[in-house]
């Protein structure tokens, strides 16, 4: 009877250890993934500067040629455009008019553009908070999955345990 108990013991301390050397495992493998995280942050870093910085080169280039493209186009027709606008005084049809209401378009899209970039780094963001959210409740029901399987050995040693006794009992 002894030797199965040593047997057993011996199983249980098998057990044991492969279970500890898993958790040593797992300890490493996180620490690894922490020594991570400010690459991670960089890289998030990164791609907002990136983002922002082609958010403005974008305007930048767009608004230069909106400029280049007024003053061509103003050059060209606000004399025929005067000459028109003197004939049949037209305050629509006006040079002037005709720009700002061009160059209020322009802005309108820049601003739209820079609108654009903030609404993705937004998503960008509220994907990530998403994400952490997630990672929370997985680790709070893996948590409680681990509770109920221990519970439920536990009660499934007691059945044993109980069946064994009636067994021996009669």
């Amino acid at each position: 009877m002894s030797s199965k108990k040593e047997k057993n013991k011996e199983i249980r301390e098998n057990i044991n250890t492969t279970l500890d050397e898993t958790k040593s495992s797992v300890q490493k493998t996180t620490d690894e993934a922490k020594k991570q995280v400010p690459q991670f942050t960089k890289a998030v870093n990164e791609y907002q500067e990136q983002s922002i910085q082609a958010t403005k080169d974008i305007a930048d280039n767009f608004l230069e040629s909106q400029k280049e493209v007024i003053n061509s186009v103003q050059s060209l027709w606000v004399p025929y455009m005067e000459n028109v606008q003197n004939m049949y005084g037209s305050y629509w049809m006006s040079p002037n008019r005709l720009t700002e209401n061009y160059t209020r378009a322009v802005s309108n899209m820049t601003d739209s553009t820079i609108a654009a970039t903030r609404l993705a780094n937004n998503f960008m963001f509220a994907s990530m908070e998403a994400w952490k959210t997630t990672i929370q409740h997985t680790r709070d029901n893996a948590a409680e999955f681990s509770r109920l399987n221990a519970n439920y050995a536990k009660t499934l040693q007691n059945l044993a345990k109980d069946n064994l006794r009636d067994y021996e009992r009669r």
